[in-house]
């Protein structure tokens, strides 16, 4: 089978170029199992029920979080009400939502999708590591597919969970830092990998952001209010090939398109 993953989507721009790719995507590539990371889909910074809605509806089975996943007020009580719509598992206990969603693909086959947030040079969070293993060893073994979308800061944060996954689950990519990787491949124990898929949305920015205010900001010392940039839309990610027999992955290859 063969599982889709798009880069974070930021902001209008993000949402825009999601819409019109999605389904032929989905159509070219033969997928049955469609996740992104939206997390940033609400004009840069967190996400809506409004637009939660908006992106499932066009697709997507399952939309990952991370370090914004809260920002908006109005989407902590949505989070109980659509399961579809994750966040970091790590964060700690008595927090709304949750970091896993099992569901079944379009070719009847189960999957999980597990998201998790990395804590070098993020917020201080549960060991995304250790909630990694207590999560996989309560999946039904049945489940072969397994998603991870690691959310996190430092590429080597990254490339170790990678590693410590390599044999118990399908997938790992990683997200957060808007700036795809060209390091996609499948390692020794059948997971597929990268350690960024990339964002979706402008990149005449400095990711994401309107590059005028960042470049005055590190030439001043003084922010300024970071407003979404709006050209040079692209949509990034990655098709995974995996064994639904057996949840190893088979290939991993980038996809890139941009706004027409």
């Amino acid at each position: 089978m063969n599982i889709l993953f798009i880069g974070d989507i930021f902001a209008s721009g993000g949402r825009g170029v999601v819409a019109d790719n999605l389904n032929r995507l989905v159509t070219e590539h033969k997928i049955s199992l469609a996740i992104a990371n939206a997390e940033n889909s609400a004009g840069g910074f967190g996400i809506t029920p409004l637009i939660a809605e908006e992106l499932l509806s066009l697709g997507l089975d399952v939309l990952t979080g991370g370090n914004h996943s809260f920002d908006k007020r109005e989407i902590h009580d949505y989070f109980g009400n659509q399961p579809r719509l994750l966040r970091p598992a790590n964060y700690p206990p008595g927090l709304p939502g949750s970091g896993v969603y099992t569901g079944t693909a379009r070719n009847g086959v189960p999957y999980s999708v597990l998201n998790l947030q990395g804590r070098a040079q993020m917020t201080s969070i549960d060991c995304p590591f250790r909630k990694a293993d207590q999560l996989l060893l309560g999946l039904d073994p049945a489940i072969r597919i397994r998603f991870v979308d690691f959310h996190a800061e430092l590429t080597s944060e990254k490339m170790a969970m990678g590693w410590h996954l390599d044999g118990r689950a399908t997938a790992m990519i990683g997200t957060h830092t808007h700036v795809p990787t060209a390091d996609t491949r499948v390692l020794p124990g059948g997971l597929a990998y990268q350690t960024d898929a990339g964002m979706t949305g402008p990149y005449d920015s400095v990711i994401g952001v309107d590059k005028e205010t960042i470049i005055r900001r590190f030439m001043t010392g003084v922010a300024g209010r970071m407003e979404a940039a709006r050209h040079g839309i692209e949509l990034h990610g990655a098709v995974i090939e995996a064994d639904e027999s057996t949840g190893k992955a088979i290939a991993i290859h980038r996809v890139h398109c941009k706004k027409s």
